[in-house]
């Protein structure tokens, strides 16, 4: 049976790049996996489900070794698992040596070792690059003035003699917060802070 997993690292990224790619090859539908998950680590659940589906002899098909993962110690782990406990082939689209139906001899498997985890690691420090850059340009941004988070709201124009009432006790924070025409919570933690 021919398998195809499919990974996108958000919800808004698109993954008809590789369905298309295994939809080309003849790989149905129901036989594909996809996770919207960030590839640090293999907690998925459709990942995790199809290795559950996968049996001796199957054959798994991925676009490229970064859509298996991006952590390099795990891709090892993860491709020596399915390749050796549940003896199945994994074939990489993007990159014909990683095929291991083809050269199954000393030479072929030392060639496809050296391939995966050079290719491994490649993806784990394009996942490192990705998060310093990404550290980076929020550095950058907030250096310019750029605000994250939630804007605030400036404060009612009786908040000031509202909590002055509710601190000595005149009113309650439930009455306070409904006069100011905010949430009681938010009410006690701008009054703690002001």
């Amino acid at each position: 049976m021919n398998y195809g997993y499919v990974r996108v690292s958000t919800r808004e990224q698109n993954e008809d790049r590789q369905l298309l790619a295994l939809h080309g090859i003849g790989i149905s539908a129901q036989n594909i996996y996809i996770d919207k998950q960030s590839g640090k680590d293999f907690q998925r659940p459709s990942y995790t489900k199809m290795v559950r589906e996968l049996k001796k002899n199957d054959v798994l098909f991925i676009k490229s070794i970064d859509r298996l993962g991006r952590n390099y110690e795990e891709i090892i782990e993860q491709w020596r698992m399915l390749t050796k406990e549940k003896q199945i082939d994994i074939a990489v689209l993007d990159m014909p040596l990683l095929d291991t139906r083809q050269g199954k001899d000393l030479i072929g498997t030392f060639l496809s070792d050296v391939v995966l985890q050079i290719l491994s690691f490649v993806a784990q420090n394009e996942r490192e690059n990705i998060r310093q850059r990404q550290s980076e340009g929020i550095c950058a941004a907030k250096a310019r003035g750029v605000r994250f988070g939630r804007p605030s709201h400036p404060l009612p124009d009786n908040f000031e003699k509202t909590c002055l009432r509710w601190k000595q006790g005149e009113i309650s924070g439930t009455e306070a917060a409904r006069i100011c025409g905010m949430p009681l919570s938010t009410f006690r933690y701008k009054a703690l802070h002001f």
